[in-house]
């Protein structure tokens, strides 16, 4: 039998004795060849009068047409003439777990599919790639991230208050203390800072994070993040880094997608260094033609949803000053930023956790943050960390006049005492993992790099939903 490619299969070449662990898929003996091939998920298994032993096994153990699981040979590793690996059989296959239904040659039903993620991943190699191939794309950002000499932490999900992004959180409570309201992560963000403050001047953290809002083919309220804090990186170094991140990653995935996982189509986009860059205000203006409102003044909200009248825009629900802001980003810069582009410069109102100073042109306040936009689509956020406390204070106070149903945002006093044992300069740097991977394999739903779906299809998944 010739286990081909599969790391199991080739370390065992270098015992005395071997044993193979594989899913037959299929019986196939070609006329051209001498021995039958074993369809397998790692290739192609192939041994001497094997399919007697085959048809032994299933008529002793199983019933007719079932497919089978089978520890498949044991025997002595050696080479064919032709140098491919292969096993002398030794001894009857051996029965580990029937498969009761008849694997299907083709899965195209994406109901079916969704409700049958295990049978798609057997069926179809392009949905079986795609989690593999996530699987080396977070492998490589650990990777880069450890080479750059910062540590993988892991910090809280439940805690009694959410930080680190505006966004509505999911609510729950514990036994110990049903009567204390607890709320799943929306960030990472504010406890790897304080890993910062507590003398680790490099870390990370590859995890998911939870945000009680709506499903889109590019949004799931259960998320999985990167995101790292640098002492003393300032936002150009970190844009720096995320160009060679990134066009590194981007070569590795088209090396995995020409050789290993072939149903995937290669990255499509060039990710060769530097980057465009947008200026967020400049552009805006003359996007609309006009200059904005002084950001910083009491009057700002309104003459801005004056500015939205007068070029028929329609104003957003909660007609917030970050919101209108953000409504003006979405039309006029991020269509613009097909191949991968830094909006930079961003009002300060729209990163309270961020530095900020004085526009050179405009004077305006504008904090110093850059987003990674690929494809229209927002892929990394990052800034030179506000580490004041007392401008972090004040920041957090700012934030109260944008509260909505969506911004339950509040001073965090836990956060701001961590400040003032001295947060060194710093940058801090998030990507959406999942995003990222549509954005690399070509995959139009963000279902599709997520092992079982969306959150729709997990809470659909049981029998009777």
């Amino acid at each position: 039998m010739d286990p081909r490619g599969g790391p199991q299969s080739a370390a065992s070449c270098f015992t005395e004795h071997a044993e193979v662990l594989e899913r037959l898929n299929a019986l196939l003996v070609p006329a051209t060849q001498l021995y039958p091939r074993l369809g397998s998920n790692s290739g192609v298994l192939s041994c001497s009068a094997f399919n007697k032993k085959y048809a032994l096994l299933k008529n002793d153990e199983v019933r007719q047409g079932e497919e089978v699981v089978v520890r498949a040979l044991r025997g002595i590793p050696h080479r064919t003439s032709r140098g491919e690996l292969s096993v002398q059989v030794t001894a009857l296959p051996e029965l580990l777990s029937p498969c009761l239904h008849p694997l299907p040659t083709q899965l195209r039903d994406k109901g079916t599919r969704t409700r049958n993620r295990h049978a798609d991943f057997l069926v179809n190699k392009r949905s079986s790639d795609l989690i593999r191939l996530r699987s080396e794309i977070v492998r490589y950002l650990r990777r880069y991230l450890l080479d750059d000499g910062q540590t993988e932490v892991q910090t809280p999900i439940l805690a009694a208050g959410a930080g680190g992004a505006i966004a509505r959180p999911f609510k729950t409570s514990a036994t110990e203390f049903p009567a204390r309201q607890l709320v799943l992560r929306i960030a990472p963000e504010l406890w790897l800072k304080r890993m910062v403050v507590g003398g680790y001047d490099r870390v990370f953290e590859i995890g998911p994070s939870f945000r009680n809002e709506g499903l889109d083919p590019t949004h799931n309220p259960e998320f999985m993040t990167c995101e790292f804090y640098r002492a003393y990186t300032n936002i150009d170094e970190l844009i720096s880094i995320s160009e060679t991140l990134f066009s590194g990653l981007a070569r590795h995935t088209t090396s995995l997608t020409r050789e290993k996982f072939t149903s995937i189509n290669e990255p499509s986009i060039d990710y060769t260094p530097p980057f465009r860059q947008i200026d967020f205000i400049p552009a805006i203006e003359a996007a609309i033609g006009r200059p904005l409102p002084d950001l910083a003044s009491t009057t700002a909200q309104s003459e801005l949803i004056k500015v939205f009248h007068d070029l028929a825009i329609p104003v957003p629900a909660s007609a917030t000053l970050p919101r209108l802001l953000d409504k003006l980003s979405s039309l006029y810069i991020e269509p613009q930023c097909t191949a991968p582009t830094f909006i930079i410069n961003h009002p300060e109102c729209l990163s309270p956790l961020s530095k900020s100073f004085a526009h050179l042109e405009s004077q305006q306040r504008i904090s110093a943050r850059a987003e990674l936009f690929v494809d229209g689509q927002e892929i990394v956020n990052m800034y030179e960390e506000e580490n004041s406390p007392f401008e972090q204070r004040r920041k957090f106070v700012e934030q109260l006049k944008y509260r909505d149903d969506e911004n339950e945002s509040d001073i965090d006093e836990d956060y701001l005492d961590a400040l003032e044992w001295g947060l060194p300069p710093t940058g801090g740097w998030g990507c959406g993992i999942d995003r990222l991977c549509m954005l690399l394999c070509g995959a139009s739903r963000i279902g599709d790099v997520l092992s079982f779906g969306t959150l729709r299809n997990v809470a659909a998944s049981g029998k009777g939903s």
